[in-house]
């Protein structure tokens, strides 16, 4: 088991319980039992953490524990809870769930499923085609042992190269090839932050990069994106020069989940504030490739650094294909040295083969990445207009690039919305994935990677379930408690 969840923390978590959406109100246990499954779906309640004692959890709901020992039972019924006298209760996942890309627990049988949980497209045509010319380079590396810490010198080079084209010269030296962005950020943590240290983070921001702060144990401060503007200046540096974290992790490019683009003035007051706390920056550039709408891009972040703050992250997920587990890191020489000692504890080097396939479409990225764009704006194009059609109380802030949307709903109804789309054939992220203790139940990221039909499809049912639920018949919720 990883841990104990208390009465109080676990009803926290729970939030409006009661306020799930349906067809037909449920009895409080099953729409209690429904809710604790809610939360293992979308990864706020982990696997193996041991529930508290029933008595504990009515007294924390205000409920009878006839209640919670209903709840419970069916918990157990369904697989999702292992209880064992003397032992207590804690969480599992039934066996014919697996763990979907996104990091959340799903059916097996779900291929019909329309997810939006991903924010990722499916592989470019040119993809077999770089794979074959891959084989045909591999003899050469099988005289080898095939460990390339700070990889390929083939991939480095291209890698730096891109760079270089953007007005950022860039050495293959400065390079370090990795098993993906969310590697690479691991690799930074291990090697930057130590247990406990601080970091500051945007809010809301990508769920795994909370994941792998998490298991760095780092104390997190957040700087709050406004939905239609996204940072606030001030308060991005005041956040930076009050806390003086040890770390900030920020993505500029189409920030996941907003969209946002950060401004060049506002890069170049980062790097100075940050320089002049001692904070050193990830800068995540994932989405750099994926501009729409004739949009100009910035100059890298890395652009206005002159003291080795910067330490950027990116890969091949976003533009080419996820399945293609290369990303890398661009950061000073010696410290991409310091970065291969820590990986050498860790996976030792990334496939060759893999590398070999990533130096193929790089040489043929501007063809990809146009091809790419085009996609993606007429998917974003569809998704807004289906939006607009159904479900025109939603607030959308059009992305000028990127892969998603970020929708402030109508109510702070985001969980249950995902719970209930489950069952409709819609898989979703909900808000609170992308922030801090539960926050964000008004907001849905909306990922516009499917075809066209399918978003279309997707909003169609989700407008469904919407509107159910303002027709059904529910249980008030609670006034709260004024304590004075």
């Amino acid at each position: 088991m990883t841990g104990q969840v208390r009465g109080v923390q676990l009803a926290r978590l729970l939030g409006q319980w009661h306020a799930l959406p349906g067809r037909r109100r449920s009895p409080d246990y099953a729409a209690l039992a429904g809710a604790v499954r809610g939360l293992l779906a979308d990864g706020r309640l982990p696997l193996g953490v041991r529930l508290p004692a029933e008595r504990e959890l009515a007294e924390a709901l205000r409920i009878s524990r006839t209640t919670v020992t209903a709840a419970y039972r069916q918990l157990r019924e369904t697989g999702h809870l292992a209880s064992r006298r003397g032992a207590g209760s804690w969480t599992m996942l039934p066996g014919n769930h697996r763990v979907a890309s996104t990091g959340l627990w799903t059916p097996l049988d779900d291929r019909e499923m329309l997810d939006l949980g991903v924010a990722a497209l499916a592989a470019p045509p040119q993809l077999l085609s770089a794979a074959r010319a891959a084989t045909e380079d591999l003899p050469r590396y099988l005289s080898g042992a095939g460990y390339h810490p700070t990889g390929i010198i083939e991939l480095r080079e291209a890698v730096a190269d891109a760079y270089t084209a953007r007005g950022l010269p860039t050495s293959a030296e400065q390079i370090m090839v990795t098993s993906g962005t969310q590697h690479a950020l691991d690799l930074v943590l291990r090697l930057a932050l130590a247990p406990g240290g601080t970091v500051l983070v945007e809010s809301p921001t990508y769920p795994n990069a909370l994941a792998a702060l998490a298991g760095r144990r780092a104390r997190v401060s957040t700087h709050g994106l406004a939905a239609d503007t996204g940072w606030e200046p001030d308060l991005l540096l005041g956040s930076l020069r009050q806390t003086r974290p040890k770390l900030a992790y920020l993505i500029p490019e189409f920030q996941n989940p907003t969209g946002h683009l950060m401004p060049a003035t506002l890069r170049e007051q980062v790097v100075a504030a940050a320089h002049a706390v001692g904070t050193d920056l990830i800068i995540d550039e994932s989405f750099v490739d994926l501009s729409m709408d004739g949009t100009e891009l910035p100059p890298p972040v890395a652009t206005y650094d002159r003291h080795s703050r910067v330490i950027s992250i990116g890969g091949m997920s976003k533009p080419y294909w996820g399945g293609l587990r290369i990303g890398w890191v661009r950061a000073s020489a010696p410290q991409v040295q310091r970065l291969a000692a820590v990986r050498v504890g860790v996976d030792m080097a990334s496939p060759v083969l893999d590398q070999l396939v990533a130096v193929h479409l790089l040489a043929d990225a501007e063809a990809i990445v146009a091809d790419r764009r085009v996609q993606l704006a007429v998917q974003r194009d569809a998704l807004l207009g289906a939006l607009a059609h159904r479900l025109p109380e939603w607030r959308v802030t059009v992305p000028r690039g990127g892969v998603t949307l970020w929708a402030e709903l109508d109510g702070p109804v985001s969980s249950a919305l995902a719970r209930a789309a489950e069952e409709v054939g819609v898989r979703l992220a909900p808000g609170p994935r992308f922030g801090l203790d539960g926050t964000m139940e008004r907001f849905l990221r909306l990922p516009f990677t499917l075809p066209a039909a399918d978003l279309v499809e997707a909003v169609e049912r989700l407008a469904a379930i919407r509107y159910d639920l303002d027709r059904a018949d529910r249980q008030r919720w609670r006034e709260p408690a004024v304590i004075a």
